[in-house]
């Protein structure tokens, strides 16, 4: 059943969700993981070159904390870790493309100086 909002409700439940993707790089790890792609550790560190070890380790378990994406290590050495959306996690993929569109239209509403 689908939550019916008023404004004060909702602007409580947006900062909720906001919270769940803040950050400068949970966004772009969780493009680098739409469509079911499963990405080992290393494969994002070299799809993401800005980021560091530290900071990737930090997303990454706070993103797998609340349940949008799911870990998995192999027993072998050296250790393979491979990441994956939750079928949660990949349901936001087409709040993500309505973002994008959105922002693809930010030219046509400029205004003219």
């Amino acid at each position: 059943m689908r939550k019916i909002y008023m404004p004060s409700t909702a602007a409580a439940d947006t900062l909720k969700a906001i919270k769940l993707l803040e950050g400068r790089w949970k966004l772009i790890i969780l493009f680098h993981l739409f469509d079911g792609k499963v990405q080992r550790y290393s494969d994002l560190e070299r799809l993401i070159p800005d980021i560091s070890q530290k900071m990737l380790a930090q997303q990454l378990r706070r993103l797998e904390f609340d349940g949008i994406v799911h870990r998995t290590v192999y027993p072998e050495v050296p250790p393979k870790v491979e990441y994956r959306l939750t079928e949660w996690g990949q349901a936001l993929c087409p709040a993500l493309d309505a973002l994008l569109s959105w922002a693809d239209q930010k030219d046509s509403f400029e205004e003219p100086a």
